[in-house]
């Protein structure tokens, strides 16, 4: 057969065996070498090439690898020992053992030797030199011993040929980039060389060789080991990843999730971690000695392999742990236990639980590492790292940074546990500010949805539905800055504040003034006088008047509502903004809007239309767009609510607290009102009386004739003593309710007061109060109003 190369020119002689031992490759080198053509050996077993009886070298401890001198057949028949090369290498079939040998010459050059010497003597470390094909010319001692064969064996083989692994051919491919170059190139690899029992990270510096006239003899390259750098590096980018990673929530289940997902796979083939459960005493972060048998409840777990399938335990339940086993005893102790050898430092504990011996047998683990989790001189539970497919121990190191890590998440889940107290404390308070349920009124059909945030901690909003005088409804809504236990208290003196102001029927505009001033006094009661601003809130105040059907608004800082008129499309009301309270000293604007029967008027807080996927302005036209189906079809509020919810907060909880409140209006139709002037004299009482007892006869009320005369006849009375014109007597009544109000031009209001044996008067509206459900006085712009309400149900 005649040589493909030159005889100066070395090459490679390539077989490639598969698992059956049969040929599946042989190129031409290898049939230069025995003198055979490859069709006629590939497909045949490889042992017909050996002589009979001659050994073939048995493979690295690894299995991956094996070199020997074994004697071939020449076609000729003669005996040929051959130095032989094998990897194990994936091929198309399977895994295949790729063998390889140098044939041919050396490629010398005149001045070669001298550069040789220089070259070799003169390195401090592995040094190999590749001619102009990247075929091996020499190595020093360091780097065959690096790759744990002689020199004299693997020259002439490129350097993917030596070592055998993928890495090794991304080398390759670097030192010829600097042969075409000519320019230095520096590589960072991490690969397992022949010689070593573990990877290690290199530094791989190739340099074009050439002589003074710029002639390129080949590429010299030194490795130089920086594991211990490589590592540390890795495991300072671990705990930073770690701080970024872990503790995003204040969920302790998400916590642990996080915890694990950052060993997996950096550190471990699979992580589980358990706690105990909380304590009783909600003021101890857990218990600082822990005795086995230990109750641990799974929390998380990770996995290399999808879906878990090492797991014999679900997250949410609990497992019984003996002393034997490491998280028991991890815990116990209050420290870090690593096994390397579980068949022998485990074995009580997996002859236990034999599910679980079964399947680390079935795994192959090898390495074990408990780490307990520990905060504030309590312990919360433990990490279990466990590794079966990566082939190294658990080292000094990785166990520092196992621990540097579960510090890390134990500070995280003792947080959040404390906040999952300070929440259920401040859920427990909003709870019962709130109302637990809108009052009934003929004038508003309403609907509410309140979200607490889960994950900044129970907030500040707000939402409430007064009832009036009059039929007339008050509708409110809040949010106080910040979270926690302090804003829902903050947010129930503010909701208390504004029932008390509302009673007295101020204006909005008047309410907002006088809950300014009370937040700027709740900021001085913290401490913080001469400040303003430090409690801050906004809010949004509204009445109804279903007689007029129109509704009178004012807002300090809040999100201004949206009107939805029948069949129509939702609008934002153009209401004037006002400063939010807290700020002192700017006055705050109302204004008056008509409703039409059946308009839905929609009330919120920020959270609702703040949110991460979304800018406000597309929240807020999505709002609209819902409403506005919402208004025109058959859709109940209650369903409108569900609909916006789901469609603009996302899944899995809210950041920040939401209020809705949706509101129908419904007016009062003419026909269940009537109004009397009346003239200032004394006389014409009798006929007032008259005037309303047929009038209840219409309304055929006359169950409560007798006490509505009575009301009538104090409240008139005390009108025409002690008021001013113009007098006007008005009967308003709905299913409920029959309404009796007295207006008259003086702004002095009345108050009950205990009238002497002797005196002549003074009694009419002790009666009054005896008589009615409730009573009171409201100012108006022209003096004031007195109303007396009886309850029709009874």
């Amino acid at each position: 057969m005649s040589p493909v190369h030159p005889p100066g020119e070395a090459a490679t002689a390539r077989a490639v065996i598969d698992e059956n031992g049969v040929l599946v490759h042989f190129n031409e080198h290898a049939g230069r070498l025995l003198g055979y053509a490859p069709g006629e050996v590939e497909g045949r077993p490889a042992a017909e090439l050996l002589v009979p009886g001659s050994p073939v070298p048995r493979p690295e401890p690894d299995g991956t690898r094996w070199s020997g001198t074994v004697e071939l057949r020449h076609r000729d028949g003669r005996a040929l020992p051959v130095w032989l090369l094998a990897h194990r290498r994936q091929h198309a079939r399977g895994e295949a053992w790729l063998v390889v040998t140098p044939v041919g010459g050396s490629g010398r050059h005149p001045e070669d030797d001298t550069l040789t010497r220089t070259a070799l003597t003169c390195s401090p470390c592995a040094l190999a030199i590749y001619d102009e094909n990247l075929r091996l010319y020499a190595c020093n001692q360091a780097m065959a011993e690096l790759v744990g064969l002689p020199q004299v064996h693997i020259r002439g083989l490129r350097l993917a040929e030596i070592v055998g692994r993928p890495e090794s051919e991304e080398l390759e491919f670097q030192a010829r980039e600097v042969l075409e170059s000519g320019r230095r190139r520096d590589v960072q690899t991490y690969l397992r060389s022949g010689a070593e029992g573990r990877a290690h990270a290199w530094l791989a510096r190739f340099a074009p060789l050439t002589d003074g006239g710029g002639r390129m003899y080949g590429v010299c390259m030194t490795a130089h080991d920086f594991t211990e750098q490589f590592l540390a590096r890795e495991r300072l980018q671990l705990v930073n990843e770690a701080s970024v990673r872990i503790g995003t929530t204040l969920d302790v289940t998400r916590t642990a999730q996080e915890l694990a997902d950052v060993c997996v796979p950096r550190l471990a083939d699979f992580v589980s971690v358990d706690l105990l459960d909380p304590p009783d005493d909600e003021g101890r972060p857990g218990p600082s000695s822990v005795t086995a048998p230990v109750t641990l409840r799974r929390a998380a777990h990770r996995s290399i392999t999808p879906g878990s399938p090492e797991a014999l335990i679900e997250p949410g339940r609990a497992g019984l742990y003996p002393a034997s086993s490491p998280q028991a005893s991890s815990l116990v102790a209050g420290r870090t236990m690593v096994a390397t050898d579980l068949a022998t430092s485990l074995t009580e504990w997996l002859e236990w639980d034999r599910a679980r011996g079964e399947r680390v047998r079935e795994l192959g683990v090898h390495s074990t590492m408990s780490v307990p989790i520990r905060a504030r001189g309590g312990r919360f539970g433990v990490v279990v790292l466990r590794r079966f497919r990566r082939p190294e121990p658990f080292t000094p190191d990785d166990v520092l940074i196992a621990e540097e890590i579960t510090a890390r998440a134990a500070v995280c889940i003792d947080n959040a546990r404390r906040f999952g107290r300070e929440r259920e404390t401040a859920l427990a308070l909003q709870r019962s500010l709130l109302p637990r349920k809108l009052p009934y009124t003929a004038a508003l059909e309403t609907a509410y949805r309140y979200l607490p945030a889960a994950r900044a901690g129970v907030g500040g909003d707000w939402f409430d539905v007064i009832p009036l005088s009059g039929l007339r409804i008050a509708m409110v809504v809040g949010d106080v800055v910040g979270h926690g236990v302090q804003a829902s208290a903050t947010m129930g003196r503010l909701r208390t504040a504004v029932r008390t102001l509302a009673d007295i029927d101020l204006a909005p505009e008047e309410l907002l003034t006088h809950l300014d001033d009370l937040v700027i006094r709740m900021s001085q009661e913290a401490g913080l006088e001469g400040t303003t601003g430090e409690v801050g809130a906004t809010c949004l105040y509204a009445v109804y008047d279903p007689v007029s059907r129109r509704c009178t608004l004012a807002r300090a800082g809040h999100p201004a509502p949206l009107m939805i008129p029948p069949g129509g499309t939702a609008r934002q009301v153009e209401l004037p903004g006002g400063p939010p309270l807290g700020l002192g000293g700017l006055p705050f604007e109302s204004m008056e809007i008509d409703l039409a029967e059946g308009t839905v008027l929609g009330l919120y807080t920020d959270g609702l239309i703040e949110s991460r996927q979304r800018d406000i302005d597309t929240n807020h036209r999505l709002l609209c767009s819902i409403l506005g189906e919402c208004a025109g079809g058959p859709v109940s509020l209650d369903e409108a609510c569900d609909r916006i919810l789901n469609a603009l907060l996302p899944p899995g909880g809210v950041p920040d607290d939401v209020a809705l409140l949706l509101a129908r209006a419904h007016g009062l139709p003419a026909s269940q009102v009537k109004t009397w002037e009346i003239a200032r004299d004394p006389a014409l009482v009798a006929t007032v009386r008259k005037d309303v007892v047929g009038q209840l006869e219409v309304w055929r009320l006359s169950d409560v004739t007798f006490t509505a005369e009575l009301l009538v006849s104090e409240l008139v009375t005390n009108a025409l003593r002690y008021g001013g014109h113009p007098i006007r007597l008005r009967l308003i009544h709905d299913a409920a309710t029959l309404i009796c109000e007295v207006s008259d031009g003086s702004p002095t209001a009345p108050h009950l007061r205990r009238a002497r044996t002797y005196d002549e008067g003074g009694r009419g509206l002790l009666l009054v109060a005896q008589l009615a459900q409730r009573w009171g006085s409201r100012h108006t712009a022209e003096g004031k109003t007195i109303w007396a309400e009886l309850n029709l149900l009874e």
